[in-house]
């Protein structure tokens, strides 16, 4: 979960140097992001005639991540990171002090950082499950046929002897780990230990090309995505203890994508469990969430509204080109005649906004955004024969719950299937935490992983279920 769609989140720099000046110690400063201060931390220490060193993000939970290029040229210091299309460029003040300037994505903000003694600790995760466990928890791998790679998860089974109801859990956009872990947090984790600890046996596993999971990721779809959660729901109702007529998905944002896409064209699948599902078309969905983000950041309604009149242009190219040449012209178009209306004239100031826009709207090509911003979610819900229960959080500023729970019951309800249940939660966010602002930019900073009313509300619905209701045809 690693945020769903185009919004960046920092979680890392790696840094490497070759100079004279002592740098070594601990460097602190803070980004403003989203209305949020994000506290960034570099550590620095000589090694080889150079420096190594690690960086922390202390909100997103993020720690010891790795230092690899630096570059200083007088009193003038630059950090690339060309994972994320991130650098930092800072001039040194004193010998304890840089003042500088983070970019990402196009976006620049301002970084100041200082040497200091003072250490910033781990924040609390205190839901996170540690062992020993009331429950068999163990590591598993299994073939997606389809796509010839091999997934591994962790299947987590209740005492006793079984037959036990089970469910896949399937997470949101971007790379994940069978934890869904984000900014420290894991969801899946938290929620597999507590559904296993009320008798629902849980398998969750590594997205393609990450963990243990064999696969690429960078190149897959929604679709192919699909095929991985195939696999996962075939494996898990040949298990031991598992009672095959009595295994869900559970599916969080594009993940309750992908539980519908299975459940349409697989009767066997006993109900589905949809965590902050679109209900809503794909690009729709992401003009609410940008609407949405920007106005609980404080940005201006001129600003709000051009912004999503851009946003309007870049998805109908996309969703009206196949061929990249095409999409490729259309959209330099598109970025010239944006760079040029703000410029106001000023050939290098225009010239920089090309080159941001352009490193912005870049993932936009990628063969998962592509297929993604032609998504309907409709015509496959109006498939869908089983039970579900839907959730969405009340402050979710990514996929919000008013007009995506009202799509999804609609398109479930239209082909006569009365099994729906639709609930939104008061003061949940995207990740079904407490929260105060729902902004992306807060998660990190909450100890709180997975509101218990949400954990209660999704076991006692699977464990209310009567075996006749499941809906599963032979």
């Amino acid at each position: 979960m690693k945020t769903f769609f185009l919004y960046l989140l920092l979680v890392g720099v790696l840094v490497e140097t070759t100079w004279a000046q002592d740098l070594t110690g601990t460097w602190q400063g803070a980004l403003s992001v989203q209305g949020q201060s994000l506290p960034l931390v570099v550590h620095l220490k000589p090694v080889d005639g150079g420096y190594t060193g690690t960086l922390d993000s202390p909100k997103q939970n993020a720690f010891g991540l790795a230092i690899s290029s630096v570059e200083l040229n007088q009193k003038r210091l630059t950090l690339g990171l060309t994972a994320l299309g991130a650098s930092y460029e800072g001039t040194l003040v004193t010998a304890d002090s840089l003042a500088g300037t983070w970019k990402q994505g196009g976006a620049s903000f301002p970084l100041n950082l200082k040497r200091t003694d003072t250490e910033v600790g781990e924040s609390r995760k205190p839901q996170e499950p540690k062992p020993p466990f009331l429950y068999e928890s163990k590591d598993v791998s299994f073939q997606n046929a389809v796509a010839h790679l091999q997934l591994a998860g962790t299947l987590t089974l209740p005492k006793g002897a079984g037959p036990f109801p089970a469910v896949v859990l399937v997470s949101g956009s971007g790379p994940q780990n069978r934890d869904e872990e984000i900014f420290g947090h894991k969801p899946f984790a938290v929620l597999a230990d507590y559904l296993t600890r009320h008798n629902i046996a849980v398998l969750r596993y590594d997205d393609r090309g990450q963990g243990q999971s064999q696969g690429d990721f960078a190149t897959a779809t929604t679709e192919d995505f699909a095929t991985d959660a195939a696999a996962a729901f075939a494996f898990l109702k040949q298990q031991a203890k598992i009672d095959p007529t009595r295994v869900g998905i559970v599916g969080h944002s594009e993940g309750g994508l992908i539980a519908p896409m299975l459940a349409a064209q697989d009767t066997t699948v006993a109900f589905l469990v949809l965590l902050a599902a679109p209900g809503v078309a794909t690009d729709d969905l992401m003009l609410q969430q940008s609407i949405l983000i920007s106005e609980a950041s404080g940005a201006a309604p001129q600003e709000i509204e051009q912004q999503v009149q851009l946003n309007r242009q870049l998805f109908n190219i996309l969703k009206s080109n196949d061929e990249p040449e095409a999409l490729l012209e259309q959209m330099t178009e598109l970025v010239d005649a944006e760079a040029k209306r703000r410029a106001g004239g000023d050939e290098a100031t225009e010239a920089a906004l090309k080159q941001q826009m352009t490193r912005a709207l870049a993932p936009t090509m990628s063969p998962w955004f592509r297929y993604f911003i032609n998504l309907n979610p409709r015509p496959t819900l109006m498939q869908v024969t089983c039970p579900v229960l839907a959730l969405n959080g009340e402050k979710d500023l990514q996929v919000p719950a008013g007009p995506n729970l009202k799509a999804l019951a609609d398109a479930l309800k239209s082909s006569g299937n009365t099994r729906v249940t639709t609930r939104e939660l008061p003061g949940l966010n995207h990740l079904f935490q407490t929260a105060q602002t729902g902004l992306p930019a807060e998660y990190g900073q909450l100890e709180e992983t997975f509101a218990p009313v949400a954990l209660e509300t999704i076991a006692d619905w699977i464990n209310g279920l009567a075996q006749q209701t499941y809906g599963v045809k032979e």
